[in-house]
C-alpha cells in the first residue's frame, strides 16, 4: 500500500521522534502480530486445522480455545497444535525484525499484549521486555495451587505427535506435578491467571523504566494495540503523553490509529498496517 501524502507526513515526523527520542517505551498488540503472519482466520485457519472445523464447524482459530470439549483429550489435541502453529512453528515475523533494527542503538522497554513470543525469537533483550498476559509457551495449574510457570515445547509436540481423531492419549493431558489437576494455558483469560516470579520481575523491570523516564523525549510507540485492552498500554500510554509535555505518542493501526484531543499536538497517528510503517521507516 502507498502512504498517501498525509500518511508520508506522519511517517517522517515519527522517524524524527525516534531520532530525537531518549527513550522509546514500546506497546504492541495484536496488530502487530498479524502484520507478521500471525491470523487467526482465513487461509492460514483452513490450512491448519481443516479437520477441526469440518468437525466442530469453528470459525477461527480463537473462538476455538474457548469451545466447550467434551473431554482433555479432545481440547489438548486443538490446544497442542494451536500453541504449536503460532508459538513454535512460525517463523520470525519481519515487522519484528525491522522493528529491532529501528531500535538497535536506542534506550527502550516493551510491554506487549501478545503471547507468541515473537519479540523473545527476533532477539529482544528479554530484560525489557514485559508480556503481561502470559505466553504460549508456559503452562500451571488450573487450580491454581502454587504460582509456578512450566515450559511446554517438548509435551506440546509429543501431543502433535500421538493425536488421532482430534484426540490426544489420556496418558498426555498434562497435570500438575503438584496436586495433580490438569494444567492451563498461562494465559490471562480468568482470574486464575498465574503471575509467576518471570512476571513480577518483569512487571518491576518496566515500572522502573517509566519512572526514570517520567520527563524529557520520550516517545510512546504503540503498534497494532486495538481497544480490546486499553487499560494495559494505550491508556497509559496517553496518561504519561499528556503528563509530560516534551513526550510524543505515536499510534500506528489499522483502522483504529486515534488519540485525545488533549494530546493531539504531541501525537502521530497513522492509520496503517504497522508492517508497512516499519517499512517505511527503515
Amino acid at each position: 500500500m502507498k502512504s498517501t501524502p498525509d500518511t508520508s507526513e506522519q511517517i517522517n515526523r515519527l522517524k524524527t521522534a525516534i531520532d530525537e527520542a531518549d527513550a522509546v517505551v514500546i506497546g504492541a498488540g495484536a496488530g502487530m502480530s498479524a502484520a507478521a503472519g500471525l491470523t487467526y482466520s482465513g487461509e492460514r485457519f483452513n490450512k491448519h486445522f481443516a479437520d477441526f472445523i469440518a468437525k466442530y464447524r469453528f470459525a477461527d482459530m480463537y473462538s476455538a480455545t474457548f469451545y466447550p470439549y467434551n473431554t482433555l483429550e479432545e481440547y489438548w489435541a486443538y490446544m497442542s497444535r494451536h500453541i504449536y502453529i503460532n508459538r513454535y512453528a512460525h517463523p520470525v515475523g519481519e515487522p519484528y525484525s525491522k522493528l529491532l533494527e529501528i531500535m538497535r542503538g536506542k534506550d527502550y522497554f516493551v510491554i506487549t499484549t501478545n503471547v507468541d513470543h515473537q519479540f523473545q525469537k527476533v532477539g529482544f533483550d528479554k530484560q525489557r521486555l514485559f508480556y503481561t498476559q502470559g505466553d504460549y509457551g508456559l503452562w500451571q495449574c488450573s487450580v491454581p495451587c502454587h504460582k509456578q510457570t512450566y515450559d511446554n515445547e517438548a509435551a506440546v509436540k509429543q501431543m502433535l505427535e500421538k493425536q488421532s481423531n482430534l484426540r490426544i492419549p489420556s496418558m498426555l493431558v498434562p497435570r500438575c506435578p503438584k496436586c495433580g489437576k490438569p494444567m492451563s494455558m498461562n494465559l490471562r483469560i480468568d482470574h486464575t491467571f498465574v503471575q509467576d516470579d518471570g512476571w513480577h520481575q518483569a512487571a518491576k523491570r518496566y515500572e522502573d523504566y517509566l519512572r526514570q523516564h517520567m520527563k524529557g523525549k520520550v516517545l510512546y510507540l504503540e503498534l497494532g494495540v486495538g481497544g480490546n485492552t486499553p487499560v494495559i498500554i494505550k491508556y497509559p500510554f496517553w496518561q504519561m503523553t499528556t503528563a509530560n509535555r516534551d513526550a510524543i505518542y505515536a499510534c500506528v493501526n489499522l483502522g483504529e490509529a486515534v488519540c485525545p484531543r488533549e494530546i493531539q499536538r504531541q501525537s502521530v497517528c497513522i492509520d496503517q498496517d504497522a508492517g508497512e510503517v516499519l517499512a517505511e521507516l527503515l
